[in-house]
């Protein structure tokens, strides 16, 4: 029973990851599944796109990115949004990563040209908004399908993962229009912990306990989405 935000972190540290809600739980599980359009299964002030940040789910990603050091947001699960808790990183960085580096990974073939570029940019100043990668790693309009899979390949990958956002400023140093998700590296967001934790587990560990967490919040869960949720 998700009735405002503090209720959806406790949910959320409790599950320990969640697909991002609005609609879809793409059959594994959601802590919020229901989207804007469709009325909740129980009494409940939670609508999506009020703007209110006490009831608003739409407000609650950059909440807890901006409030909170042990929630991460990003395009994590079947190329779309979704929470993953600090206590479960290490078991999706296993999962995903292996401990490849980006650089390993670059070599392998396994990461593209266009994902080199932005991690590069955001790599070379720390944190950057959507707006800035664009521009510092030189996409152009005819690049933006490109780009777009590159930052979503990132995100699935765990190199890259969201850590806020900002306001467009003009020259005059004047904000404008709406604001812009701001990326980081995943060991920028969560530090060398986690990475240590996640070396120590293989692969095949991280598949057996998050498939089980999975089947722990949705017995009904097929084998091969679980598959998917896990692998990327």
């Amino acid at each position: 029973m998700i009735h405002n935000y503090d209720d959806f972190v406790k949910a959320l540290l409790t599950a320990g990851f969640s697909m991002g809600g609005g609609g879809s739980d793409e059959g594994i599980y959601a802590v919020v599944p229901w989207g804007w359009q469709e009325a909740p299964p129980y009494e409940t002030p939670v609508r999506w796109h009020t703007g209110d940040p006490k009831t608003d789910p739409w407000e609650w990603r950059m909440r807890v990115l901006d409030e909170r050091d042990d929630i991460a947001y990003g395009k994590f699960f079947f190329k779309k949004t979704g929470f993953i808790t600090r206590a479960w990183y290490p078991y999706f960085l296993a999962a995903r990563r292996g401990g490849t580096s980006f650089e390993e990974a670059y070599e392998d073939g396994t990461i593209s040209h266009f994902a080199k570029r932005i991690y590069e940019a955001v790599v070379s100043y720390g944190t950057l908004p959507l707006h800035a990668i664009k521009e510092l790693a030189g996409f152009s309009k005819e690049d933006k399908s490109g780009f777009d899979r590159a930052l979503v390949e990132l995100q699935m990958r765990m190199f890259l993962t969201m850590c806020g956002r900002q306001q467009k400023m003009s020259q005059k140093g004047e904000e404008y229009g709406w604001s812009s998700t701001v990326f980081c590296t995943t060991e920028r967001f969560f530090g060398d912990d986690v990475f240590k934790e996640a070396v120590q587990i293989t692969a095949e560990v991280a598949f057996e306990k998050i498939s089980a967490q999975v089947l722990k919040l949705n017995p009904s869960a097929p084998e091969k989405k679980i598959a998917k949720f896990i692998r990327g």
